[in-house]
């Protein structure tokens, strides 16, 4: 389907009835390259089907063919819908190809313009290049008011177009020389995928706070988000980018740069907690086993009397799978989601609209009737799905409702790619647990502690709160990379950023 620039997809809005829409944290973006396979943009596209979890909202292909140079494909809504048709693939010849999954974290959000979808392309004196990127820019603002006092010219809303700008005014000789001029301008975090005439690049910010990983596939090489979209095209994992590494993968091989200063990686926490597919490696570590060890240590802290252990599906089942067998107490599906409910679901009535997440999750009633019931999520972010689905379970003859919660409460935004609430709107801001235990109406709620989240992804000390091993800002406030941007605006900061 094709939509005039600046045109919002009407058909694909965030849903009004889907209950996840506005009560999660959502996912940044997915990127995808592939460097010497035919037909590279059909892995591309595979990849990105893989990665469809972190970003539902538009997605972009953007490859190229020695005879017919570059090419792009850029659509709203899922990759299967668009991505899967051979009258678009056909136009995306050529054995290079890079790719983007898009959720919108900057920009006009939730009135995404097709102008808005990367990867975005820029034409150079040395040729053309495209770029897609993972994360956010938190100092775009103040690039932006520069490159345009000085004469750029934007066509987007996204924070990612001011690295093209950044590239197209460096004097160094080669496109991999001026990203690396263009990303030492840029704070935040970043995980970038780009893409020359002739080369494959690779970049993380120097936390490596974003994740992207290596692979092989016969003579090619892969760049991705997560493992679990090498897996979808058969290629081998070989390694991470490092954190502050640059890859430059050619027909000749990889050569790899530290362009940034050296700094202690902080990767993002909550890519083990909710974002990365349960089947992805991340960082080393099965993030399906790092789940199901957060459910061991919940148990462990916050133990309950009770008949099941009940996921609120799908994020939080590992976790309860984890704490049913640390605890001893039965797992169950005690909730049932309808793998059928899509985006694009017919037009809301009002009462359509009323029925809210039952829509999507329904109660397993002979199941749960007469149970004391444990309830495991990933998190809670407004409160108002937890709310919703405490009284599905009563309703449905529940004699008591447990929340047991798969992080540390959410009392922060992120600025590095996620779209959170602003913070007067989490819950955690304004309220202790023991006051979110009233507000849902439970019988208890307890989170995962800080150091029982850092213990279940192997760090048996737990936090080191003078060096803090990942970015939990979302946790604690401590922002690893000061917001630029959000502090010109006022932001109040909790404290300094930890060395």
């Amino acid at each position: 389907m094709s939509h005039p620039t600046g045109a919002a997809d009407a058909r694909f809005p965030a849903h009004p009835f889907d209950p996840f829409d506005d009560d999660k944290l959502h996912e940044e973006c997915g990127v995808f390259g592939v460097i010497g396979l035919t037909d590279a943009a059909n892995f591309v596209a595979l990849g990105l089907h893989a990665l469809q979890h972190r970003g539902q909202e538009a997605g972009g292909i953007v490859a190229h063919h020695p005879d017919h140079g570059f090419n792009s494909a850029r659509r709203f809504g899922y990759v299967r819908d668009n991505f899967t048709s051979h009258k678009v693939m056909e136009t995306l010849p050529g054995p290079l190809a890079i790719g983007h999954v898009r959720y919108s974290t900057t920009g006009s959000k939730g009135n995404t313009a097709i102008r808005d979808v990367q990867p975005f392309f820029g034409e150079f004196a040395m040729g053309g290049a495209a770029i897609a990127h993972n994360g956010n820019i938190v100092n775009a603002e103040e690039l932006r008011r520069e490159l345009i006092g000085r004469g750029s010219i934007f066509q987007s809303s996204s924070d990612s177009e001011c690295i093209i700008h950044l590239m197209a005014r460096s004097y160094q000789k080669t496109i991999p020389e001026r990203m690396k001029d263009a990303l030492r301008r840029v704070e935040g975090a970043f995980s970038i995928v780009a893409m020359t005439r002739t080369k494959l690049i690779g970049v993380r910010d120097a936390l490596g706070v974003r994740p992207l990983v290596l692979g092989r596939l016969g003579e090619g090489w892969v760049l991705s988000s997560e493992t679990c979209a090498l897996d979808i095209i058969g290629a081998e994992y070989v390694r991470d980018v490092e954190p502050g590494e640059m890859v430059v993968i050619n027909g000749t091989g990889i050569e790899s740069y530290m362009p940034f200063e050296p700094r202690k990686p902080r990767s993002c926490i909550f890519e083990h907690v909710y974002f990365s597919r349960p089947d992805s490696i991340l960082g080393g570590r099965s993030v399906y086993e790092t789940r199901r060890q957060i459910g061991v240590e919940l148990a462990r802290e916050a133990p309950v009397d009770a008949d099941l252990v009940c996921p609120v599906p799908d994020s939080g089942t590992p976790a309860a799978i984890g704490f049913s067998q640390e605890s001893g107490i039965p797992y169950a599906m005690g909730i049932i989601r309808n793998q059928y409910m899509g985006r694009t679901f017919i037009e809301p009535t009002e009462q359509i609209r009323n029925m809210g997440v039952r829509l999507k999750l329904n109660v397993n009633r002979a199941l749960i009737r007469d149970k004391r019931v444990i309830l495991v999520d990933d998190s809670v972010v407004r409160g108002t799905t937890s709310r919703k689905i405490k009284e599905m379970i009563l309703d449905a003859g529940a004699a008591e409702v447990h929340f047991r919660i798969a992080s540390p409460p959410t009392a922060w935004p992120c600025f590095y790619g996620v779209d959170t609430p602003e913070r007067e709107k989490l819950l955690a801001s304004t309220m202790s647990e023991e006051e979110m235990r009233a507000h849902l109406h439970v019988d208890s709620l307890r989170f995962i502690s800080l150091d029982g989240l850092y213990r279940a992804v192997g760090e048996a000390k737990g936090r080191n709160t003078h060096a803090p091993q990942y970015c939990d800002a979302c946790f604690t406030g401590d922002y690893p990379v000061r917001p630029t941007d959000m502090a010109a605006k006022g932001f109040e900061f909790c404290k300094e950023p930890a060395e």
